[in-house]
């Protein structure tokens, strides 16, 4: 045979999880939805090469795993739950070594009715979700180590002042006007990688940490694009991710990603000189393509750029 399997992965993608929790002595329940994917590497590059499927976790089993795992197990916060899951795989089948799991926590917003909160009622007020990818390697010289990234994704934001973007390069191709006030509007996707954990009881140790940083990230991310008079969007997400990094020791680096998403003026002045631009603007022509889209990685010092190992 002249070739050779060089990567392979493969599991189950899509698995669909709710999971509530009834507080049998205050009657108050709090859900959790969550769409999961494992992949497995190891040794079973026979499988593909030979047909030998006496390698195969069948992705049937990582389905049922996952539920049976939400079952015993807190799924909250998803870095556990995914340390746990991927943790189970490499210790369960000695021939994989390493698992990669991938969570999508879904929104649901407790309700408020008559100014109190629901019990067990609840409402999407977004698409924005909370994400998870946990990276669970078997190393034969320094057993397990265990990379967690958490992200936001999704979080739609606007204002409608206080950002800028002039003083850029100009040359025979460039038509952009310079601006000194435009509105400013992005789906933030926002990641922080953490220190490797060489254990699932390290991970446990720290779970208090996982639901604050979330918690931090988001509000220094809401915060930052509200008071910030924007010099551009380079400039504001690096000031998002260089707070993100101190309010969190155990976090490695913060990656950001924004698309600007474009909101034109309309000249309105064919209809009986009715002013619609500069000062005068209030009706404009929300665009959805083409659009800019800046990212960034930002690590503490003395880190050298990489890209995510997830």
């Amino acid at each position: 045979m002249a070739s050779r399997v060089t990567a392979a992965r493969y599991g189950k993608d899509n698995v669909r999880v709710y999971k509530v929790h009834r507080d049998e002595k205050t009657g108050v329940h709090t859900v959790v939805e969550m769409t999961v994917c494992v992949l497995l590497e190891g040794d079973i590059d026979t499988s593909y090469t030979r047909g030998d499927n006496s390698v195969v976790v069948a992705t049937d089993t990582m389905k049922n795993t996952i539920y049976i795992k939400a079952k015993q197990h807190p799924v909250t916060p998803p870095e556990l739950f995914a340390s746990i899951l991927g943790t189970h795989f490499i210790e369960t089948y000695k021939h994989i070594h390493t698992a990669h799991v991938d969570i999508i926590t879904h929104r649901w917003t407790r309700m408020s009715i008559d100014g109190k909160p629901h019990p067990h009622s609840f409402l999407r007020d977004g698409t924005e979700t909370r994400n998870v990818s946990a990276y669970v390697v078997e190393n034969q010289s320094q057993g397990q180590s265990i990379y967690l990234t958490s992200a936001i994704s999704g979080l739609s934001v606007l204002k409608s002042t206080n950002s800028q973007f002039h003083s850029f390069v100009r040359d025979e191709f460039t038509t952009l006007p310079e601006s000194w006030d435009r509105i400013l509007s992005t789906d933030v996707d926002a990641s922080w990688r953490w220190a490797t954990f060489n254990t699932l009881d390290a991970v446990r140790n720290e779970v208090p940490k996982f639901d604050q940083a979330w918690s931090k990230a988001r509000d220094i991310t809401l915060k930052t694009f509200a008071e910030d008079n924007s010099a551009s969007v380079q400039n504001t997400m690096y000031k998002m991710a260089d707070q993100i990094l101190a309010v969190e020791p155990l976090l490695e680096s913060v990656d950001y990603s924004l698309p600007n998403k474009h909101y034109f003026e309309l000249d309105l002045s064919w209809y009986k000189g009715l002013k619609n631009t500069g000062k005068d603007a209030e009706v404009y022509v929300p665009q959805s393509s083409p659009n800019g889209l800046i990212k960034c990685t930002v690590s503490r010092n003395g880190e050298r750029k990489e890209s995510s190992r997830l």
